[in-house]
């Protein structure tokens, strides 16, 4: 996961950037990929950015900011989701007094089923 310089709107006090996660696709699935998540907008939705991490801020794919770093292969290329590490990210820009969030591969589960997620 990355640190980027799309800025979120802000809400009161709190501010700051959203963080994507990556993941390496074959060059030939991605529009596949784009379709399949750009049909699921109420959660990570389409991709924010496809093969140029420097266009949305990001120095050293080798070096995430957040998570273990992923191989990218021959034939693959890094495909860039918003990711839910956001809000924690902008707690810790914001530095509110107390705050209270999940802990990391803890996410919160329900019972909605994936087509309530669709449009």
């Amino acid at each position: 996961m990355y640190q980027t310089t799309i800025p979120c709107i802000p809400a009161g006090i709190f501010s700051g950037n959203m963080v994507v996660s990556m993941r390496p696709i074959p060059h030939s699935l991605v529009p596949a990929a784009t379709a399949i998540t750009a049909a699921m907008p109420r959660v990570h939705g389409a991709p924010v950015q496809i093969g140029y991490p420097e266009a949305i801020g990001i120095r050293d794919i080798e070096n995430p900011d957040f998570g273990d770093r992923v191989t990218i292969k021959e034939g693959e290329v890094p495909v860039f989701w918003p990711c839910g590490v956001t809000p924690q990210a902008v707690v810790m820009n914001s530095r509110p007094p107390f705050v209270m969030t999940h802990a990391p591969g803890h996410m919160f589960i329900t019972d909605v089923k994936n087509a309530q997620l669709k449009y």
